[in-house]
């Protein structure tokens, strides 16, 4: 229901619609004297022949100071002066219009402002330009927050560069730094690191024992970081330990995997796959005994068959996991020509062009075409091999090589 009013109550249309126009053209020069961005007018010469409050707060300036006796370029720092004649003004004569130009403002104070400029150049009926109108934008927030940018992008780089270097550090510490001098045997080693931000779990040793004999291992602990630091320490320690007690491949295992099934058997299991060896000087060569604990099986390069022999050992389990575990033991006579690789299974997962993994089967078949070969010859041509992966190497790789040489007139 509606009420009528007294006649001749009726609202003065007209007079309301005169009052709203009013207002707006009150509205339209506030919004351009008082808008959140700074806006200039210029003549074609670059002399500023409108400028608005805002822009006047910013740079500390009167309106009488800079109309129609100062260039926009004026306000301008020398290195923005010399960018606006170069390049700003030419593409904004051959465009018409430029956007989101970043310069900076010198104040009266001498202060820099940083902004963002958009120009476009108004034209008359008949096309002839006349004045360059001009927004400015405020970019001190946009300049702090890049400048906070790049100070937390320098800090992350300045972690990672510390992390880098602690974790190069931590994995020399679980590595041999140079292989033991073996007489009547050729030696070489290669760690390849998956990641350079975190310590592998890869390791491998060549070291004496006792009546001219050697021990030797190589292995992989499960998982990566400083736990997994943590139990190559311990099983690196351990098997040489238990080498010098017994050299018995098998043994060392067993009390390798007594150690981790005892320190590590409840919420945070590890375990490791090991290959364990003994050399022992017999005859022209030497005696090798081989145990395995859930590793790739080693492979040996004949040098008079010109084949390779993969060292059955299936059925070793891994170390660690569970107490009272079993291990492979084979036996070889290593001849003068011959060589001996353990590889970790890094190289055989490596995937080639980015899909297909590399497979054992494959590195016996390269290996195959490089007998005979030696133990530095070997591990340099897996080396190149690795690198051709390039990302394709998902995991740490370690490989050590023995070899026994050929005698002066020897034929392989």
């Amino acid at each position: 229901m509606s009420v009528a009013g007294p006649p001749g109550d009726k609202p003065d249309s007209s007079a309301g619609g005169r009052e709203f126009s009013a207002l707006l053209e009150d509205s339209a020069e506030d919004l351009y004297d008082h808008a959140p961005c700074g806006y200039l007018s210029t003549m074609l010469d670059g002399s500023i022949a409108k400028i608005n409050e805002t822009l006047l707060r910013w740079l500390g300036y009167t309106r009488e100071e800079l109309v129609g006796r100062r260039r926009f370029t004026d306000l301008l720092t020398v290195g923005g002066r010399m960018y606006h004649e170069t390049h700003f003004a030419p593409l904004l004569r051959l465009r018409g219009e430029l956007g989101g130009i970043a310069l900076e403002l010198k104040a009266a104070d001498g202060t820099r402002l940083p902004v963002l400029v958009s120009s476009t150049v108004k034209t008359g009926s008949d096309g002839t330009a006349q004045l360059i109108r001009t927004t400015i934008f405020d970019a001190r927030d946009r300049r702090s927050y890049e400048e906070e940018l790049v100070r937390a992008r320098e800090e992350a780089e300045r972690a990672r560069d510390h992390a880098q270097r602690l974790a190069r550090t931590l994995q020399r510490t679980l590595l041999p730094p140079a292989l033991p001098e073996v007489p009547g045997l050729a030696v070489a080693a290669h760690y390849h690191p998956a990641s350079s931000d975190e310590v592998g779990g890869d390791f491998y040793d060549l070291f004496p024992l006792a009546d001219g004999a050697w021990g030797f291992f190589l292995g992989d602990v499960s998982g990566k970081g400083a736990g997994a630091a943590v139990v190559t320490s311990l099983a690196r320690y351990t098997l040489r330990a238990a080498a010098v007690h017994d050299p018995e491949p098998a043994t060392a295992l067993d009390r390798l995997n007594t150690a981790l099934h005892q320190e590590y058997h409840g919420a945070d299991p590890r375990f490791c796959t090991v290959l364990q060896g003994l050399l022992v000087p017999e005859g022209d060569g030497f005696a090798l005994t081989l145990a395995a604990g859930g590793h790739p099986p080693a492979l040996l390069i004949s040098a008079s068959e010109r084949a390779v022999d993969v060292l059955d050992t299936r059925g070793g389990m891994l170390v660690g996991a569970i107490a009272g575990a079993t291990f492979t033991t084979v036996r070889r006579h290593l001849r003068p020509g011959d060589t001996l690789l353990l590889y970790s299974d890094g190289l055989t997962e490596a995937r080639t062009h980015g899909r297909v993994r590399y497979s054992e089967e494959l590195l016996r078949d390269h290996v195959a075409t490089l007998a005979p070969t030696t133990a530095p010859a070997l591990v340099t041509a897996l080396t190149d091999l690795l690198a051709g992966f390039g990302e394709g190497v998902d995991d740490d790789t370690a490989l050590l090589a023995l070899s026994v040489p050929l005698r002066e007139g020897d034929r392989p």
